[in-house]
C-alpha cells in the first residue's frame, strides 16, 4: 500500500523559510513532486522532481525561491522555501506520479504553511 507522509509545515513571517519532507512507502516513483491548495482556491503545481533529481520542473510564483530535491535512499522528497510571501499560505501535499495511469495518483495527507506580513 502506497503512502506519502508530508511533514515541516507551520508559521512564519514574510521572508522566512520552511523545508517541507515527504517520506513514501510501499513503492518507489519515477516523478514525485508538490502542489499547493489555497482556502477557496484549486489546487495547484509547485514542482515535480525526476528521480535522479536532475530534472526539476516550477510553478512561475515560486522560481527563484523554492527548491525540490529527493533522497532516493531514504525514499524522501523535500521542499525547500525561502523568501516565503503571504500568498504562499496553504495546504502543501506531496504527490507521485503513477506512469501506469499517466496522473498524479497518489497524495499524501497535506500539510500547512502560514506566512504572516
Amino acid at each position: 500500500q502506497v503512502q506519502l507522509v508530508e511533514s515541516g509545515g507551520g508559521s512564519v513571517q514574510a521572508g522566512g523559510s520552511l523545508r517541507l519532507s515527504c517520506v513514501a512507502s510501499g513503492r518507489t516513483f519515477n516523478i514525485m513532486g508538490w502542489f499547493r491548495q489555497a482556502a477557496g482556491k484549486e489546487r495547484e503545481f509547485v514542482v515535480s522532481i525526476s528521480r535522479s533529481g536532475g530534472t526539476t520542473y516550477y510553478a512561475d510564483s515560486v522560481k527563484g525561491r523554492f527548491t525540490g530535491s529527493r533522497d532516493n535512499a531514504l525514499n524522501t522528497v523535500y521542499l525547500q522555501m525561502n523568501d516565503l510571501k503571504p500568498e504562499d499560505t496553504a495546504i502543501y501535499y506531496c504527490a507521485a506520479f503513477d506512469v501506469n495511469f499517466g496522473k498524479w495518483n497518489y497524495w499524501g495527507q497535506g500539510t500547512q504553511v502560514t506566512v504572516s506580513s
